[in-house]
């Protein structure tokens, strides 16, 4: 079948196309072919394609060492998809073949920038109706990212959002703009932080509050407005000494970065050693921050069929809208790949699979 493949880790140049990629089966009961109409891209994808997280995600692919070929390659990327299944496992009944539906596949499963793509049931969900599958495809990964961070993680709900001061740092793309219309969905009041080119998509978005990052000193900006009840952190960097100033003391107020040294970790001190780190690290700053009054935490994404029920009812209620840079033809993916690589996108780049262009 037609996919786009990598054949080892590199820059853009080790994409490569080909019409002979293997066709995906179903091993597990549970598991579905879907048709893939729609992909998009996000920035694991660049760094997968760079070989980030590769000693983590080949032990999650074969922990036990079973495979008679000792290695990944070739790679299909893409995480986000939007189609039709085609086949299901023995197990599954809660989808059939020909429902339009939309997944977000894990990184350590071979990925969406094919004909076809095989995902377990409970990672897929009923697309939304009112999308089209170049829209509905922008979203899912993005929307779980957020969801794991705001809910999972950080504990908000539509029942206890109402009211509360959220700081978005780095708000203008894919995870940012759909975690500002998911807490304004469920009445916070947000603040977004962004450069200025993006204020208008913001304020488009819900966002009571937008603050340029570039028009001064943002720690001093941000330290003259009121307390915060929840920051979300998809920057990182320096952002992390001073931003946990912002939250209010001893309310339950929580900071949840999503830029995390977990797969780093793992890549330079391999998987036992690299784990350990982890644990220290997240143990040592998350015992600093309590003794100060706040909490910290990490997210990651974390494929959910279920999450993405709750994401699409507040897609068709007209809640969350998908924020798309631009659309590629399945021909142009390395043109894709570099637009997203250049960076300052408002929204997501999106790949239009069944595309004959």
């Amino acid at each position: 079948m037609p996919s786009w493949v990598i054949d080892q880790y590199g820059r853009n140049d080790v994409l490569r196309f080909t019409k002979d990629m293997v066709f995906p089966i179903i091993h597990f009961p549970n598991e579905v072919i879907i048709k893939v109409h729609a992909a998009s891209l996000n920035p694991i994808d660049l760094s997968m394609r760079s070989g980030y997280g590769a000693t983590a995600l080949n032990m999650k692919r074969d922990p036990l060492k079973l495979k008679s070929v000792d290695t990944e390659f070739p790679l299909t990327l893409g995480r986000d998809v939007s189609g039709i299944i085609m086949e299901c496992g023995l197990s599954v009944s809660y989808f059939k073949p020909g429902d339009e539906v939309w997944a977000a596949i894990p990184p350590w499963k071979q990925g969406t920038l094919s004909e076809f793509v095989v995902a377990s049931g409970n990672e897929v969900s009923f697309k939304p109706k009112c999308l089209s599958h170049t829209e509905a495809a922008s979203l899912p990964y993005v929307g779980l990212t957020a969801w794991s961070a705001v809910n999972q993680v950080g504990g908000l709900n539509k029942s206890n959002c109402s009211g509360k001061r959220v700081l978005i740092l780095g708000a203008s793309g894919g995870v940012g703009t759909f975690a500002v219309q998911l807490v304004k969905a469920w009445g916070a009041h947000v603040t977004a932080v962004c450069s200025h080119d993006a204020s208008t998509l913001m304020k488009k978005l819900g966002a009571d509050d937008v603050i340029d990052y570039r028009s001064g000193n943002l720690e001093e900006e941000l330290k003259t407005l009121p307390l915060f009840d929840f920051i979300l952190d998809n920057v990182g960097g320096s952002t992390e000494k001073w931003a946990l100033d912002l939250l209010k003391k001893w309310s339950g107020a929580t900071y949840v970065t999503l830029v995390t040294p977990f797969l780093i970790n793992m890549d330079k001190l391999g998987v036992a050693d690299g784990m350990l780190q982890t644990g220290v690290t997240v143990g040592t700053k998350t015992l600093k921050h309590l003794f100060k009054g706040v909490h910290y935490r990490w997210a990651f994404f974390m494929p959910s069929g279920p999450s993405l029920d709750e994401i699409a009812e507040l897609v068709d209620s007209g809640k969350i809208q998908p924020v798309i840079d631009e659309v590629f033809p399945f021909s142009e993916v390395p043109k894709a790949f570099l637009k997203l690589e250049g960076g300052h996108a408002r929204g997501k780049t999106v790949i239009d699979v069944i595309s004959k262009k």
